[in-house]
Order: structure tokens, then sequence, then C-alpha cells
């Protein structure tokens, strides 16, 4: 399994980008109102947060905000290296992690219909597919982090180069039984409600619970529940063999360098294998209207949307995330989404994602005044190069003091 790919998030991303609801706050009800201070939305310093593309680092870049608070969009840099054209506004991206969102909606429909318990056990909804001797693990804890699976295995490990090794098996694909099984062969990371760990192979397992509880593929389950719902149309759930990237979209670029040379191979096509952990295709206008929808409480139930903004109060396990501001050291995920505050005082939700040639982030303020969505194409195959401009960006959108850390 890409442990070192697929299952990691972008830790600095991550820890910028999320503004909104206060600290420790479960509601919901009506939307509280953000606190500390949004600052205004100044055009000019959103089209400085990603000038200068292209570059050796990022090629394309794409943001949009919107709210009450203020909207602007653009772009910078070019979708395709060798014809120059420019990023396309309204373009397809892998949206990676992102896709645990859409995972933790559907588990929380479930929920809702009584068809799932928060509480009850993995094992009681799939009875053999984790070892006998690990210890019960609920639901809630796949989708907050804090299950103590084993975060990962052997499949899709790189050998030698990260970045070659990912250009000449990008098509390599394996289902999310084999993904699970070969995470299982290793010990438990901790018992589990005791520590929060980011781990994809949480959300392969949730996957699975949804078909096995509705039983009906993943992908119709998204589609049926929150794709048609929500007229999101430019978002996409394909088969793992299927590489493509539908509709006008960035070419996503890896750097390989061979012999003191440096050469920039397309990988805009790869095999969508993460799936319910990282494997949609989705745009700025459907993520867009996915997060309101979600905040808002018209996509998951209001009985179980309290589940998205609780965060376990147990440490985080290690210091790759949930590591800024007054509560660094302890778990910021919650069911699907994560928190962060930041040094203005805002707090707030979102998700990153990311997969080779393409990093990405939806975050909103608890009330809705700004949404932000954006992608970028970095080059670094996950090497964390473009994370400046992830920092430029959530300066902009959401607090000028970032730009001095």
């Amino acid at each position: 399994m890409k442990k070192a790919r697929t299952r990691r998030p972008m830790v600095l991303a991550g820890a910028v980008l999320a503004v909104s609801m206060a600290a420790g706050a479960a509601t919901a009800s009506a939307a509280p109102p953000a606190t500390g201070t949004l600052p205004p939305l100044d055009p000019a310093t959103m089209r400085a947060a990603i000038a200068g593309l292209p570059n050796a680092t990022v090629t394309g870049a794409m943001v949009k905000v919107t709210g009450p608070a203020g909207h602007w969009s653009g772009t910078s840099g070019v979708g395709n290296v060798r014809t120059g054209t420019p990023v396309p506004a309204d373009g397809r991206f892998r949206a990676g992690s992102i896709s645990k969102v859409f995972t933790a909606v559907v588990v929380l429909q479930l929920v809702a219909e009584h068809k799932v318990d928060l509480d009850q056990s993995v094992q009681h909804y799939l009875p053999g597919l984790l070892p006998a001797g690990y210890p019960k693990v609920t639901v809630r804890q796949l989708l907050d982090h804090t299950s103590g699976l084993p975060t990962g295995g052997s499949l899709g490990a790189p050998q030698g180069d990260p970045n070659q090794w990912f250009v000449d098996h990008r098509f390599d694909s394996w289902t999310p039984q084999e993904i699970v099984a070969d995470a299982m062969k290793n010990p438990m990371d901790f018992a589990p409600g005791t520590r929060q760990r980011y781990n994809g192979v949480n959300y392969f397992v949730a996957g699975l619970l949804i078909e096995k509880v509705t039983g009906r593929s993943y992908a119709h389950e998204v589609r049926q529940r929150i794709l048609r719902p929500l007229h999101l149309r430019g978002t996409y759930i394909l088969d793992r063999h299927d590489p493509r990237l539908p509709g006008p979209h960035s070419h996503g670029y890896v750097a390989v360098t061979t012999n003191g040379t440096t050469v920039l191979d397309d990988v805009s096509e790869q095999s969508p294998y993460p799936w319910a952990e990282g494997g949609i295709i989705s745009t700025s206008d459907d993520l867009t209207g996915f997060i309101r929808a979600i905040f808002q409480g018209r996509v998951v139930p209001r009985s179980v949307l309290g589940a998205m903004f609780t965060v376990p109060n147990v440490e985080y396990a290690d210091k790759n995330n949930c590591n800024i501001g007054p509560g660094a050291g302890r778990a910021c995920y919650s069911a699907g989404l994560m928190r962060v505050t930041l040094p203005n005082g805002l707090t707030g939700w979102g998700k990153t994602g990311q997969r080779p040639g393409y990093t990405s982030g939806m975050f909103a303020t608890r009330d809705l005044r700004r949404v932000l969505v954006y992608s970028l194409n970095p080059t670094g195959n996950k090497d964390g190069s473009e994370q400046p401009y992830v920092l430029k960006i959530a300066a902009a959108a959401f607090d000028p003091s970032l730009s001095h850390s």
C-alpha cells in the first residue's frame, strides 16, 4: 500500500487551511458565529498568492473563494506544459483524501437511517475482515482516525526513486480487500480510542462497510446520495482500472531526474484505486457546493451532523499532523473533516487531498461567510515542495499572519 504517497495527508496544508467553529463546539443546529477576525478579501493579495507560475515546483493553480464576505476566483500557470494552454477555471482534478469526506457523509446518512450504529464494532458489520486477535474497533473510531488500525502495508511501496517508481507504476491497482488485508499483517498501532493518527486504511474499511450494509457499490451510493441530489456533475468515481481524468483539466506532472536531466512526466492518467480513501475526481464548483451543503445540514441529517464537528479529546500520535495552534499535539480530526485554530483566532473545518500531480483542499468558516477551494499541480510527488503556495493561499483567504510563518 502506498503509505508514503497515498495515505499520508499534506501536513502543512491541513494545518493552515481550516477555518471556523469554536474549538470543542459540537452543536449541529444553527451555525455558530465564527470566532476571530475574518480579513477582508483582497483580490490583489489573492492574485499574488498564486503568481509566478509555472515554475519547477508548481505548473498550475486554481483558486475559488465564495461567501457573503467576498468572492474571487483565479488561475495561474499552465494546464499543459507542452502546449502552454491555460489552467481551465472549471477543470477537474484528482481530489485525493477529500474523498474521505464523501465517504463519511454516506456512513453518517446510514447512521441516520438506523442502518449503522457509530458505536457498534467493525467486526459486527464486517466479520472476518480484521484479524481475530484485534480488539473491537467502532465505526466512529474509523471515521475520526482513533481506530488504532495499522497505517499500511507493502502494496505499492516504491522501490528506489519514488518519482520514477510512480511514473512506471501509476496504472497499478489493488482491490480494497487487498489493501486492508495487506495492512492487517501488522499489529495494531495503539488501543482503539486512546489516540489519533490519520490513516487511510480506516476509510478503505469504511467503504467496505458501506457496500456490506447497502448491498450496493460504494460508487453507486455516493452518486445516489450525494452527487445527484446536489447536482455535482463534475465529480467522478471511476473503476480502479480506469485511469482517465474526464473533462477539462490541468495535467499533473512528476519531475524525474536521470543523469542530471530533469523531465516532467505526465501522470494525469493514473489508477484511482484509492477509492473511498482517495480516488474521487472533482471540481472547485462541486466541492464548494458540497461543503456548503454539509454545513447547512442539507446532505447529512442534523441528527448526526454533530459527528462531523466533534473532535475526540485524545492526544495525536505523532508530530506529522495536528501540530499548530493552542491544540497542538491533540487530536484535530472529526468524522471526515479536520479542525484547526489559526493565529488570528479563526477556527475551522475542511479537508486536504493529494495524489501525484495534484494537491487540493476545501475549507470554510462554520458560518460559511468564506469558502475556499483550491487545486495545485505540484511536480514533487507529494514531497511537500508546494506548501509555500498553500500557505500563501491560506494567508490571503483567512489569516494574513500566516505569511510571516
